[in-house]
């Protein structure tokens, strides 16, 4: 039986403009159960050298574990008389159009939703993951390769379903989990589930109670159902459903392993990678896959209206390009997995967390930490960090442009009348134009056009002259090219020759739908494809470029077939780690075979950035950027998304992100029209003029945009922002070397520095902190003159916030206030008294804007 469907909804005309929210399982809750005469009443066992275990057998049995230093504060328990461990064989159904997908739960053919434990032990290993004592015949073959010597707690029994009516288990499996030290701040963990048998067996009635989940604790005595016959006895009838399920026995194992463990009802929970709707995700069933996110994602009318002509294109509230499974709280909880099977985390219950992970396994770790900056340099210990950024790119602005050599060149010298910081060009139209159903858009065929960059090296030339880079467009995929006048080379054709293309379920090349035209994926498991597109980097760079957007890596088809075999559906979140990994590797085979000047000189080093990402893309990635937000002032898909896509992705360890200031998308239908204003596009530079990097972008439909070229007024405007984040460069620099060192983020929330306030547990988007010195309350209402402020409480009671602008000090901390912020003037603070305060305020008199 197929426990796995796709349908493709690329080509549907007219769609449901609201969409049903994907079905998944429910959150799953059962009992436990134990063997009082196997098991202590009490005890306390080692994970390693730092972390301990606390068993107890109190109503129903649970596990706590805490870390040696802080013996009473537990960072992960279970809820006494629970189960912990449960499974299900689920059929799965997965709805793509273009980049969107919908994973939903069909059909439910299993649950065992009940677990017992039979044993409890800690066992020595070797370096090489062998048991001292010899091998335990009991012991799935997935264990060896935990590399450590220290001891791992391992905790067995069954996981069954229940016939409620008879009291009967109608079908039970094995499961193991494991515990050991990953390192000092770190408790490993790894979950298996063997497959499910028949039981047909009766409970015995003595101390079980038949109502309601089929298994529960009297008051007196605990029931024990371990995997031998004692405690049973055969049942004599084997009914008609269990004739019908006994394909389950024979072959199927199980598609879904949940883990369920307490909350406090009050626990905020943050993270999941890079979100753009919420902070706090307490109360809310959170998706852990790459994908498009959307265009609206719930926001009106624009939601409906792209719904209803493209298949889920708006997205919702969880969708997202760069998710990652992985989450701190307020309570200074943390946990990520490890692979990259989609995965659901559920918090929809006060009282606990509920994972749900599409896959017969599970490993991840439980972090310890004193803080949430702790935190996150323990997390981004195990993941990476980003290196640190050459200096040229966060110089000045990374002028986002298009239309050919003589258009930069012109806007080049209107540019230097207004005397605007430069760092960079970025053109990614350098690759040429064409025209389609959907108006003007790139040819995918990764060299230069000669007709539109006519000088191009020339042109590459001049400008590094002048100490300004050019930035140039690539992502992992190829539209076909036979109709381009100009090409030299056809790189679709050179790809699908050398049989390094994603391959459809027939063996062909599988052409992913596009707006208006079919592309051919990059299968990033072959091991031909990064030295061919390496290559194709080496010929940009070999020109003069010296950064790049490195775009897409979110619309691997999960019916596609890889040179590795491995599943697509759990692949599809890797693949952007993988192209991460290719360009990452480019730069520093470049780097190694430079020598003299060009290898010490930061000014040559190369730099790119990407949208879409996993767990792991900060140790690859250089930087990030947000992706495609509307140019709206809306809060799930224009100016606000951005700045909640920036605090929660900073959490989760995508410590260099920015945004397209203005925002990307705009809409020109009959009755919807989203046209960048002159007043969003001043606020979007404002609050862009304190991330990493300050870079314009001109949208998809740049003629109905207000541009920073537009008149004299929005370049005055430029001009100013553009110094204002070249005042603080000398910090900047730091941050980023902090970033590279600890995987702390450039821009944070104010949970970061500020936990035990209470208050600041509730902001979003409203302000923000810059490393810790300064606080920036951007405007992101359309009309709004003034912000709302709040200064977080302090354990110096000395510490005041001066507003840069009028020198007035804030020294009321757990308070708000009103301040003003007109257009030029935002809302920004930093801390009175400090070297950076002193040294940021003298560069802006410097540049004559204080």
């Amino acid at each position: 039986m197929a426990t796995f469907k796709t349908i493709k909804k690329h080509n549907k005309h007219l769609n449901n403009p609201f969409p049903t929210t994907p079905k998944s399982l429910p959150i799953i809750q059962g009992a436990l159960s134990i063997n009082p005469h196997s098991l202590p009443s009490h005890h306390v066992y080692s994970i390693g050298t730092d972390f301990r275990a606390s068993w107890s057998s109190r109503n129903g049995g649970s596990f706590s574990i805490c870390h040696i230093s802080h013996p009473k504060r537990s960072i992960w328990s279970t809820i006494p008389g629970k189960a912990f461990i449960s499974a299900a064989i689920v059929e799965t159904e997965v709805e793509e159009s273009r980049g969107s997908f919908a994973i939903s739960d069909c059909k439910v053919n299993l649950v065992c939703k009940h677990q017992t434990i039979e044993e409890i032990k800690v066992i020595n290993l070797d370096s090489n993951g062998n048991f001292f004592e010899g091998n335990d015949h009991d012991f799935p073959s997935w264990f060896p390769g935990i590399d450590l010597k220290s001891p791992v707690l391992v905790i067995s029994g069954r996981v069954f379903s229940m016939n409620k009516k008879k009291n009967q288990i109608k079908k039970s499996a094995k499961y193991w989990v494991l515990f050991y030290q990953k390192n000092n701040h770190q408790t490993g963990f790894q979950v298996k589930v063997d497959k499910p048998k028949h039981e047909f067996n009766h409970l015995k009635s003595k101390g079980v109670d038949k109502k309601s989940s089929g298994i529960r604790r009297r008051r007196f005595g605990l029931s024990w159902l371990p995997s031998r016959p004692r405690g049973f006895v055969g049942a004599a009838v084997v009914s008609d459903d269990e004739r019908e399920e006994k394909w389950l026995a024979k072959s199927a194992e199980f598609n879904r392993i949940c883990i369920t463990y307490s909350s406090d009802e009050n626990e905020r929970f943050y993270g999941f990678g890079e979100q753009f709707s919420h902070m706090d995700f307490k109360g809310k069933r959170v998706p852990i896959f790459v994908q498009e996110q959307g265009i609206g994602r719930g926001d009106q009318p624009i939601s409906f209206a792209i719904n209803l002509v493209s298949y889920r294109a708006a997205g919702d509230w969880s969708t997202t390009y760069a998710p990652s499974p992985f989450y701190m709280t307020s309570k200074m909880r943390s946990l990520y997995l490890e692979g990259y099977d989609y995965t659901i985390f559920d918090l929809t219950m006060q009282d606990r967390v509920q994972i749900q992970v599409h896959g017969n396994s599970v490993a991840g770790a439980i972090l310890y930490g004193n803080s949430p900056t702790e935190l996150i340099e323990t997390f981004t210990e195990s993941i990476g960090r980003p290196s640190q950024l050459p200096h040229w790119i966060i110089s000045g602005a990374v002028v986002g442009m298009q239309g050919g050599t003589e258009t930069v060149r012109n806007t080049w010298d209107i540019l230097k009348t207004y005397d605007v910081p430069i760092s960079s060009f970025w053109l990614q139209d350098w690759v040429g134009q064409r025209e389609t159903i959907v108006g003007s858009q790139l040819w995918w065929n990764w060299e230069v056009d000669t007709t539109r960059y006519k000088g191009w090296q020339k042109l590459v030339k001049d400008l590094n002259n002048q100490h300004i880079k050019v930035m140039s467009y690539c992502n992992p995929c190829l539209a076909p090219s036979d109709e381009k006048p100009n090409r030299r080379r056809n790189m679709f054709e050179e790809a699908k020759k050398l049989d390094i293309l994603v391959k459809d379920k027939n063996g062909e090349p599988y052409m992913v739908p596009n707006t208006a035209f079919d592309v051919g994926m990059l299968d990033l498991t072959h091991p031909e494809t990064a030295p061919w597109f390496k290559n194709i980097l080496q010929d940009m760079v070999d020109d003069g470029v010296r950064g790049w957007m490195a775009d897409f890596g979110e619309g691997l088809p999960v019916d596609a077939t890889l040179y590795s075999g491995e599943d697509p559906l759990a692949a599809h979140n890797r693949y952007p780690e993988l192209w991460a990994q290719i360009n990452r590797e480019f730069v520093d085979e470049w780097k190694s075979s430079c020598s003299g000047k060009q290898k010490e000189d930061s000014e040559e080093a190369l730099v790119f950035f990407m949208r879409a990402g996993f767990r792991d893309s900060p140790k690859w990635a250089m930087l990030f950027w947000e992706g495609d937000q509307m140019v709206s002032w809306q809060a799930n898909d224009g100016i606000k998304s951005a700045v909640v896509g920036l605090l929660s992705s900073g959490i989760s360890g995508y410590a260099l992100n920015h945004s397209d200031i203005g925002g990307y998308c705009a809409m020109n239908l009959p009755l919807i029209k989203y046209h960048r204003s002159e007043e969003l596009l001043f606020r979007w530079m404002e609050f862009s003029a304190f991330t990493t990097v300050f870079r314009t972008h001109e949208g998809n439909k740049p003629s109905c945009n207000s541009q920073f070229y537009s008149n004299h007024k929005t370049l005055s405007h430029f001009a100013r922002l553009a110094k204002v984040y070249k005042a603080w460069k000398f910090y900047r620099i730091q941050l980023v070397k902090e970033a590279s060192e600890k995987g702390l983020p450039v821009c944070r929330h104010l949970f970061l520095h500020y936990p035990e306030d209470e208050y600041v547990q509730t902001l979003t988007y409203q302000q923000f902190l810059v490393g810790t010195e300064i606080l920036v309350a951007p405007v992101l209402d359309k009309g709004k003159r003034e912000a709302k402020v709040y200064f977080p409480l302090e354990e110096k009671e000395s510490c005041c916030w001066l507003h840069i602008w009028t020198g007035k000090l804030y020294t009321n901390l757990g308070t708000e206030a009103k301040v003003d912020a007109p257009l030029g003037y935002p809302a920004v603070f930093v801390k009175s008294g400090s070297l950076i305060a002193h040294t940021f305020l003298q560069n802006l008199r410097d540049l004559d804007i204080l």
